[in-house]
């Protein structure tokens, strides 16, 4: 028997792929879809079926790719209903695989399909549940994604969350091992730990939502307190998985054509594409196309594109490490953009080597900021509140488009998060809208709270 987790950090994703004998499954997989065909392939397995907890909102399922290049059965919780071909399970229905048996449990709340996968052995033994977004390790998804859909209000859906948890989740097996669809960083919860698994026994020692007291009315209150605006993309991904969408490979072709200066600038000129530079911080900072956007891809890449590009039919055009390119097209295509028109061939230096104009943005040490100055703290709320340079004003960068306004043009601002990497983002994007007196604080507050030049506010805890 194998289990194997297949963990993305940057969308804070596992896809699983569990295999006994000749035959396997794929859980929740990625939209490139060769990693998991190698892999059986290289065990000589067949994938017999693609499981999927739910209709994902944070990123585009492979399902489709997979089932159509290795034939394997698409199956969905209860109440699914898809644009193509696919098994609705029923509440407890079985599926075999090898000596191994895996039952779906209908648990909704986060959405009405959510479905969980319990895998037993042979004997009938308890050994693992695959629980997707309906329990995370310290926390249970959210109940406020799917209010449209399902025509529920979040108090509703958070009702249906606890009956799921108490009646089909918390009589398993303590010793029953729980391999969640996220962890930390996600936006698919509000408390998630940085653990990837855990026993269903530990959880209901550590984890709130779990806990054997807890009232209905409690559970409501304590699971919606504090829930984030969910991010734009969230609603197109999940129509993506439900209807449909291209192959990868087509949007990988089209990304990765190469693309010389005067090529890119012809493409950028006739089609208003956005030019998304993927290099690291402070290597942008020095010198980069006017009005092109930095979000680095050694980071959280793909949510921050989706959080930040409101457009999902918006055509890009790429910088990129060499290297990197397809890198970048697949990472795109993960959140469902698919209309990356190419990349710069010889990056940022052919682009300087063929005469073009360049920008750059001053980036200074904590050391260089000027008694007085004004300082934009861009992580979030609860990183803010938690500690703080006094007489800091916060934008987060989640908001950027509806706190802009708080800043005026003509006046300096040093910009900082937590390590460097948001302030970057915060500072191309403005800077493309005409804000040219932003100065970047390099290595952000860890390195402002290192140098002990400025006064730090700090939580009560």
């Amino acid at each position: 028997m194998i289990i194997q987790q297949i963990y993305t950090g940057c969308l804070a994703q596992g896809t699983y792929y569990i295999q006994s004998g000749n035959e396997a499954v794929v859980i929740d997989p990625l939209r490139e879809v060769q990693p998991y065909i190698a892999k059986a392939n290289a065990e000589g397995a067949t994938i017999k079926f693609v499981l999927e907890t739910h209709f994902h909102a944070d990123f585009v399922s492979g399902h489709l790719d997979l089932a159509r290049q290795t034939g394997a059965q698409i199956v969905y919780g209860p109440t699914a209903d898809t644009n193509f071909k696919a098994h609705i399970a029923t509440d407890g229905e079985e599926f075999k695989v090898g000596e191994l048996t895996i039952r779906a449990l209908h648990t909704p709340g986060h959405t009405m399909e959510s479905v969980c996968y319990l895998l037993l052995d042979k004997d009938g033994k308890q050994l693992a549940l695959f629980s997707g977004d309906t329990l995370f390790i310290g926390d249970v998804g959210r109940p406020d994604l799917a209010q449209k859909a399902s025509e529920l209000s979040q108090d509703e859906l958070a009702g249906l969350l606890f009956d799921s948890l108490r009646n089909k989740i918390m009589p398993l097996d303590n010793d029953v091992i729980i391999y969640p669809a996220h962890g930390a960083g996600s936006a698919c919860g509000k408390n998630m730990s940085s653990e990837t698994t855990d026993t269903l026994g530990n959880q209901k020692k550590y984890n709130y939502a779990l806990r054997q007291n807890m009232t209905r009315d409690e559970f409501i209150a304590e699971v919606t307190h504090g829930l984030l605006p969910p991010p734009s993309y969230f609603p197109e991904n999940v129509k993506m998985n439900k209807e449909g969408y291209g192959s990868i490979d087509g949007v990988i072709s089209r990304g990765t054509q190469a693309l010389l200066p005067d090529e890119f600038e012809q493409a950028a000129n006739a089609t208003g594409a956005l030019i998304l530079d993927t290099r690291h911080a402070q290597t942008f900072a020095k010198a980069f196309i006017p009005n092109s956007v930095n979000i680095g891809i050694n980071g959280s890449f793909a949510p921050w594109v989706g959080a930040l590009i409101s457009d999902m039919q918006q055509p890009i055009l790429l910088v990129t490490d060499e290297g990197r390119e397809e890198e970048a097209v697949t990472r795109l295509a993960r959140v469902g953009y698919d209309h990356a028109m190419g990349y710069l061939k010889g990056g940022i230096a052919a682009w300087i080597a063929a005469g073009k104009d360049v920008d750059d943005i001053l980036s200074v040490t904590p050391g260089d900021i000027p008694d007085g100055a004004q300082i934009i703290d861009v992580r979030k709320i609860n990183e803010f509140e938690t500690a703080h340079v006094i007489d800091t004003e916060n934008i987060p960068l989640d908001y950027i488009n509806d706190s802009m306004a708080k800043l005026n043009k003509h006046d300096t601002y040093y910009v900082t998060c937590a390590g460097g990497y948001r302030s970057m983002i915060f500072n191309s994007v403005l800077r493309a809208r005409g804000y040219k007196n932003l100065v970047d604080i390099d290595g952000g507050f860890n390195a402002i709270n290192q140098s002990g030049k400025f006064k730090i506010v700090q939580q009560d805890i």
